[in-house]
C-alpha cells in the first residue's frame, strides 16, 4: 500500500472491555448481552491479531476498560479520557509522536495488509465504513484538533472527517471501506468476508435460533477480499 519506504506508524486501537451490557448493545436482540460481548471479545481479538501481525512503531490499546486475557503481547495500555468520541479519538492521537494510525474495534475482517501503511506520499489515510463513518483514520503528524468537533455516529461522520483533512490541505489516501459491526445483519455480512475469523466462529455458534440471522458458510483462512491497495482521491496532492 505505501509507494516509498517510511518508518511504520504507531497503531492505536481504541476499544471498550467486552463486557455484557457495556458493548454492541444494538446486536440486542436478537442477541443475547453475554452474546453481544463475546461477539465483541471476537472482533476485538481479530483485530489486535490483524494489529499485531502489522509493521508498527508501538502497538497501543487505549481502552475503556481492563484489559483480559484476549489481549496479545506487545500492546501497552492506556486509559480513554471522558467525553464524547470526538475528544475520545482526539486524546488518542495526542499520546503519540510520529506518525500513527487509529482503528476501532468493529471491523475484525481487517487484515495486517490493511494496516500497513507509509506516509512518503501523504499526510492522512482514511477508512470511511459503510454505515457512513470511519474505520480508521491515520495521520503524519497527530493532531488532535483534526477530530475535536467532528459529529460521531452519524451517516456524515466520515465525509465531515474527510473534509476536515482537506480543509487542513493534508494529501489523502483513502483505505478500502469496511463495513462496522453494529447490527445483527452487520455480523452475519462481516462473517461472512472474513470466514476464517474468531469472529465468524463466535457467530456461527450463536446465529442460529429464533430470530437469529443463522450461520454463514466457513473457510479456511482471513478473507483478503478486503486488502487491495489505498486509492488517491479526488483533490490529492501528488
Amino acid at each position: 500500500m505505501t509507494s516509498s519506504p517510511t518508518p511504520p506508524p504507531t497503531l492505536l486501537v481504541i476499544a471498550k472491555e467486552p463486557r455484557p451490557g457495556r458493548v454492541k448493545t444494538r446486536l440486542t436482540p436478537p442477541f443475547t448481552p453475554g452474546q453481544a460481548a463475546a461477539l465483541a471479545e471476537a472482533a476485538l481479538t481479530d483485530t489486535l491479531e490483524a494489529v499485531a501481525a502489522a509493521p508498527a512503531a508501538r502497538r497501543v490499546l487505549v481502552l475503556d476498560g481492563r484489559p483480559g486475557p484476549w489481549l496479545p503481547p506487545g500492546f501497552e495500555v492506556v486509559p480513554q479520557c471522558a467525553g464524547g468520541l470526538d475528544e475520545r479519538l482526539a486524546a488518542a492521537f495526542a499520546q503519540v509522536r510520529g506518525p500513527a494510525l487509529l482503528l476501532g474495534m468493529d471491523t475484525p475482517q481487517v487484515t495486517p495488509a490493511l494496516l500497513t501503511v507509509g506516509f512518503g506520499d501523504c499526510e492522512a489515510y482514511l477508512g470511511l465504513a459503510e454505515d457512513g463513518g470511519f474505520w480508521a483514520l491515520g495521520l503524519a503528524a497527530p493532531d488532535p484538533a483534526l477530530l475535536r468537533g467532528v459529529p460521531m455516529s452519524t451517516d456524515r461522520t466520515g465525509a465531515v472527517q474527510h473534509e476536515r483533512l482537506l480543509r487542513a490541505g493534508l494529501r489523502v489516501r483513502m483505505l478500502p471501506p469496511l463495513r462496522d459491526v453494529d447490527t445483527a445483519a452487520d455480523a452475519r455480512a462481516v462473517a461472512e468476508a472474513a470466514p476464517g475469523s474468531r469472529f465468524a466462529a463466535v457467530y456461527n455458534r450463536l446465529a442460529t435460533g429464533p430470530e437469529r440471522p443463522g450461520p454463514v458458510a466457513t473457510g479456511d483462512g482471513r478473507s483478503e477480499r478486503a486488502a487491495a491497495g489505498a486509492r488517491p482521491v479526488r483533490g490529492e496532492a501528488r
